[in-house]
Parts: C-alpha cells; sequence; structure tokens
C-alpha cells in the first residue's frame, strides 16, 4: 500500500485556524499544563504537538512518531520514525496524553487491540487517550464520484474498528471536533493531486483526473463544508 504522506502539507489541517480550534478541543478534555507528556502516533509533521509546546512550554518535549520521515517535521520535539506497536513495546515512558489523530483505519482489528493494550500500559495514573476518526454518518468531505466510494468502504471499516476500540476501552466517552473548511478549488485540487487522503492513495492517474474534472465542474471557485471527526476519550 502506498504511503499517506500528505495529509497535513499545505491543508486545512495544518492551518493556524485548524490548530487553534483543536487545541481548544483537546482543552476540554485535558489539563494542558507544563507537566504534561505527550505522545502522537501518527504525528505527520508534528504540527499540532508543536504549537502545543510553543503555547504551553512542556517541561518534556513532546514525542512524535510516524512511519513516514517528511522532510519539515517541526524541530521542537521529539521524532521517531517508527511503527506505533513497536514503539510502545519497546519504550520506558510513561505520558499523560496519548493523541491516536485519523490513523485508526491503518491497522486491523487485532492490530487495534494491541496498540490499545500498549497505549493503556504507557499512560501515568490518570493520563488519557484521545482517538480521533472520520466521521463515518453523513460525512461532508467534497468528493468526486469513485472518491465518495472508496471514502465510504473506508468509513464503513472504520465503524468496525470503533466497535473494537469501545471494547477494548470500556469507559470511554466519545464526542464530535468540527471545523468549518473554507478554501478556494484550486487549493482543494491541489490537495486531490497530492493524494492528501488514503482514499485517494491507490487511484490511476486517469481516475484522478477525472475526479478533479468532477470537482471543477460542481464547485466553480469556493469549497465549504464541516469537517467532523469522532473522539473517543479514555482516562486511567
Amino acid at each position: 500500500m502506498k504511503l499517506l504522506k500528505n495529509w497535513d502539507n499545505k491543508t486545512w489541517l495544518s492551518s493556524e485556524e485548524y490548530i487553534l480550534s483543536f487545541t481548544s478541543f483537546i482543552k476540554t478534555k485535558t489539563k494542558l499544563n507544563k507537566n504534561l507528556k505527550i505522545l502522537d502516533i501518527g504525528c505527520g509533521r508534528a504540527n499540532i504537538i508543536s504549537f502545543l509546546h510553543k503555547k504551553f512550554q512542556f517541561i518534556s518535549k513532546p514525542v512524535g512518531i510516524d512511519i513516514i520521515k517528511s522532510k519539515n517535521i517541526k524541530k521542537n520535539i521529539i521524532f521517531y520514525k517508527s511503527d506505533a506497536i513497536k514503539y510502545l513495546k519497546n519504550t520506558n515512558e510513561l505520558f499523560d496524553l496519548i493523541l491516536v489523530k485519523q490513523v485508526i483505519h491503518f491497522f486491523s482489528k487485532k492490530q487495534i487491540e494491541s496498540l490499545l493494550n500498549l497505549a493503556k500500559n504507557k499512560l501515568n495514573k490518570d493520563g488519557q487517550i484521545l482517538i480521533f476518526s472520520l466521521k463515518t454518518k453523513n460525512n461532508k468531505i467534497p468528493c468526486f464520484k469513485i472518491m465518495k466510494s472508496k471514502l465510504l468502504k473506508s468509513l464503513k471499516k472504520d465503524e468496525d474498528i470503533l466497535k473494537v476500540i469501545k471494547n477494548n476501552l470500556k469507559d470511554y466517552k466519545i464526542n464530535n471536533f468540527s471545523f468549518k473548511v473554507d478554501l478556494s478549488t484550486y487549493k482543494y485540487v491541489q490537495m486531490i493531486k497530492n493524494r492528501y487522503i488514503s482514499c485517494l492513495l491507490n487511484m490511476s492517474d486517469k481516475e484522478l483526473k477525472k475526479g478533479i474534472n468532477e470537482i471543477k465542474s460542481i464547485y466553480k471557485d469556493q469549497i465549504k463544508f464541516t469537517d467532523t471527526l469522532n473522539c473517543i476519550s479514555f482516562k486511567k
């Protein structure tokens, strides 16, 4: 399978507005202070934990792990190019907050079980796990026909994995994080060309080109929608 490299590269997910909004949401879930130790699983370019570190000046630098090492990863965090399960098995570190943002669909059900069991064991007392995934019902992400079909298939897998997560964590809370996206059609087309979302990864160039023409015919100048994530929170 091709690797997802551009989800946080010049997208709304890397915008200052998004990161500020996401930080505000996290503050409703956990107390952010300088003593917090954070692990971000699937951190990408580490935009979120880098911003948190700048704002709260954590004593311990946040740790980000990803199977891809991007060229422009933020410098004020500790980054490891690693599989999440392998890292959690080998690290002696304990954390107050473990973020798992929009990566669950890359794991099998068995791997999710292992990931959660390991993550729970790597929490300090009162530590939390926050798991974010795309809203599976009535998702508003702008799609062309083939993209929509592949996205729905992926969201169906997410639903199955969410059941595994809930059964594993048992004592959890679930909420939604929403962000209003407003961007030009041109910029969204560039994101599609960069295959910013996993359902685009295995499409042929021909399929992508046809899809881009569909998007251009539907959205003339501007695209507005609400990007909504499910958030499952667990506290030790």
